[in-house]
């Protein structure tokens, strides 16, 4: 259970200046402010880790970028259905940065990645395909219904998903890993005589 929330503080950590943003947003409905939040956010954690001397990894830099472009968008269009179609182009931005392989150790304790680097490989690529759904389910839903219904339905949408998926990858990688391990160790012990 200790590795599942490093996953996801790493996870929440690499996402905030986005993260921020939308709830920034959300509470004071003013971009210029959100804007401001989220970036400044951003980049105070990027100064953070410099002064750590720790790796900037792609998924901070990508939280930052997304916070800069949509907001700057959203500032030079003032236009609220931009607000509900920029997280299509979120979803598919992210969507593509999670198809490079290994995105994911970052998430995952050395025991996953010695025992199941490959399960991990291709839940990344699962998730990727993920956000691309996504993508489109947003789409689709900012086109055909209201703003208070997009917003509830893709609040819910993206925590059920989100989370689902983080529960089946945690609860299959484990069961598999579990498995391995023992192989592993059965294999190591000496055979009786």
């Amino acid at each position: 259970m200790k590795s599942l929330l490093q996953s996801a503080k790493f996870l929440a950590l690499d996402m905030a200046s986005t993260l921020f943003f939308l709830a920034f947003y959300a509470v004071t409905k003013s971009i210029p402010l959100s804007v401001a939040a989220g970036v400044a956010l951003g980049i105070a954690q990027i100064v953070w880790e410099i002064a750590r001397k720790r790796p900037i990894e792609t998924m901070q830099w990508m939280s930052l970028f997304l916070v800069l472009a949509s907001g700057v968008t959203a500032l030079l269009t003032n236009d609220v259905r931009f607000v509900l179609y920029k997280a299509s182009i979120i979803y598919v931005i992210v969507g593509v940065v999670m198809l490079k392989p290994g995105w994911m150790n970052r998430y995952l304790p050395a025991v996953a990645i010695e025992v199941v680097p490959d399960i991990a490989y291709v839940f990344g690529f699962v998730w990727a395909g993920l956000m691309f759904v996504s993508a489109v389910v947003n789409l689709w839903v900012a086109t055909h219904y209201s703003f208070i219904i997009w917003t509830g339905f893709m609040s819910a949408y993206a925590l059920s998903t989100k989370l689902g998926l983080f529960l089946i990858q945690y609860a299959t990688m484990r069961f598999i890993g579990v498995r391995r391990r023992r192989a592993q160790l059965g294999a190591a012990e000496p055979v009786a005589a």
